[in-house]
C-alpha cells in the first residue's frame, strides 16, 4: 500500500479575511468579514444546517472544483470512487448543547425535528456527501490537537488501501457563544479541505510524504525529520524545536483552530509551493505531522 503516490489535488481555505490557501501565509486580518457560505453555494439546502455544517459544504465545495471533481455543481467522476473525512472537534456542539437544554427545561417532545439531525456527530461528514453525491468511505475524526492531521493520514490508507481514488478531507470549527465557553476564547470560524488522490496530475498542488503519529511534537519532528529531510518551512505551534535557519508559520491570529488545525497547516502547505516556495514543508501539532512536497518532488 506504501507505492500509492498521493497528491494534493484540490484545496480550499475560508476564514475571516481567507479565502485563498496562500492567505495562510499572511497575518489574519483584524476585522475582516466572516466567511458567508451562502453566498458561493447558494441558500437552498442551508436552513437548517448549524454552523459547522455551512462551512464544511463551503470549502468541500471549493476543494472539489479546485481538483475538476466537480463542474457546474455536477461530478465529473464516479461519486462512488470518491470519500470524506471530516475532522472537527466542536462542530456541532451549540446544537448539542441547546438540545440537551430544551429536553431538561421541557422534554424529547420539544426539540425540532429539523434540528435533531445536525446532533449527529458526523453530520458534516454526512451532509457533505449528500450534497455532492460522494459515496465511499465516510467518517469524522474528532480526537483533540492532533485531530486534523490524523484526518490526513486515515484519508491516506483509505487511498493506499483502495477504497476510493479521492478522498475529500475538512477541517472546519465554527465559532459561537457554546464555542467559546468551551474553549475560553474565540474559535476561527471556518478552516480548510484538501483533496487527496491516488494519481499525481499535472494540475496537484503538492504531494503527500509521510504522516507520522508519536508521543510529542519533538518526537514527531524528529521522525519527519529523519523520513523527509530538509524541509524549508514548518508550519508548527511554539512548543515543537524548529532548526536554526528554518522558517516557522504558528498560523495564528484566527482564533482557535482545533480540529481544523492540522488540515489548515497541509492547505497552507499548498499555498506556500503555489507561490513558488520549496520543499518538503513540515505540519506538525501535539504528536502528529506530515511532510508534503512540491509537485513532482519526491514523496
Amino acid at each position: 500500500m506504501s507505492a500509492v503516490t498521493i497528491a494534493v489535488s484540490g484545496a480550499a481555505a475560508a476564514l475571516p479575511g481567507v479565502s485563498d490557501p496562500r492567505d495562510l501565509l499572511h497575518p489574519a486580518v483584524p476585522g475582516a468579514d466572516p466567511v458567508d457560505p451562502a453566498a458561493l453555494i447558494g441558500k437552498k439546502g442551508l436552513r437548517f444546517n448549524d454552523r459547522a455544517t455551512r462551512l464544511g459544504l463551503h470549502l468541500a465545495y471549493v476543494a472539489l472544483t479546485d481538483a475538476g471533481l466537480l463542474a457546474e455543481r455536477e461530478l465529473t467522476v464516479p461519486g462512488d470512487r470518491i470519500g470524506t473525512v471530516v475532522s472537527s472537534n466542536l462542530g456541532n456542539a451549540d446544537t448539542v448543547c441547546r438540545a440537551v437544554g430544551t429536553i431538561a427545561k421541557e422534554s424529547t417532545s420539544a426539540l425540532s425535528p429539523m434540528d435533531t439531525p445536525n446532533a449527529s456527530s458526523n453530520i458534516i461528514a454526512s451532509e457533505t456527501a449528500i450534497r455532492f453525491g460522494l459515496r465511499g468511505p465516510n467518517l469524522t475524526v474528532c480526537n483533540g490537537r492532533t485531530s486534523g492531521i490524523d484526518a490526513i493520514r486515515w484519508a491516506a490508507l483509505m487511498l493506499r488501501a483502495g477504497r476510493a481514488d479521492h478522498m475529500v478531507v475538512t477541517g472546519v470549527e465554527p465559532d459561537n457563544e457554546v464555542t467559546r465557553r468551551l474553549i475560553d476564547g474565540p474559535v476561527a470560524d471556518g478552516g480548510a479541505a484538501l483533496v487527496l488522490s491516488r494519481t499525481a496530475t499535472a494540475s496537484a498542488k503538492a504531494l503527500l510524504g509521510p504522516v507520522v503519529h508519536t508521543r510529542g511534537g519533538a518526537r514527531t519532528a524528529d521522525a519527519l525529520t529523519e523520513r523527509a529531510p530538509g524541509a524549508r518551512l514548518w508550519l508548527a505551534p511554539d512548543e515543537v524545536p524548529v532548526p536554526d535557519g528554518a522558517r516557522r508559520l504558528a498560523l495564528g491570529g484566527w482564533g482557535e483552530l482545533s480540529g481544523a488545525l492540522g488540515v489548515v497547516q497541509c492547505a497552507a502547505a499548498a499555498g506556500w509551493f503555489a507561490e513558488g516556495g520549496a520543499g518538503p514543508v513540515y505540519a506538525v501539532v501535539g504528536g502528529a505531522g506530515a511532510a508534503l512536497f512540491p509537485a513532482g518532488g519526491a514523496a
